[in-house]
């Protein structure tokens, strides 16, 4: 299963990488993207069979990613894991209406990220 880790935090993004690899789940490769329009051209060449991707990020929000992904055929199966920084539940609740899998608040520990990846099997 390879992942897409869509976050414009660079940190962010390396903390993902290190739980992800951390667990005994099958993961391939790992991508990453600051943006969701990286996030968009990504999927469009590699092959992505799963989605972590911050909601707030600037040239394309994770909202707008997943109204994309949704909307394509070729990509609407991808489970998106949305991350969040946000307190209140609108931007959440949004998310899981376009289609979101679910979600993950920042700041995260790794139990929880691996807890929610492990749902996914």
């Amino acid at each position: 299963m390879n992942v897409l880790i869509t976050d414009d935090s660079a940190a962010v993004r390396k903390i993902l990488r290190r739980l992800i690899e951390q667990t005994q789940l099958p993961f391939g490769n790992i991508y990453e993207a600051s943006d969701g329009l990286e996030a968009l051209r990504c999927v469009r060449f590699k092959s992505v069979d799963l989605i972590l991707s911050d909601i707030n990020m600037p040239n394309m929000d994770g909202l707008e990613l997943l109204r994309r992904l949704k909307r394509n055929a070729e990509w609407s199966h991808i489970p998106v894991i949305m991350i969040t920084t946000e307190g209140g539940q609108t931007r959440v609740v949004s998310a899981l209406q376009l289609g979101a899998s679910g979600y993950i608040r920042k700041p995260f520990n790794a139990e929880h990220v691996q807890e929610k990846l492990k749902d996914l099997f």
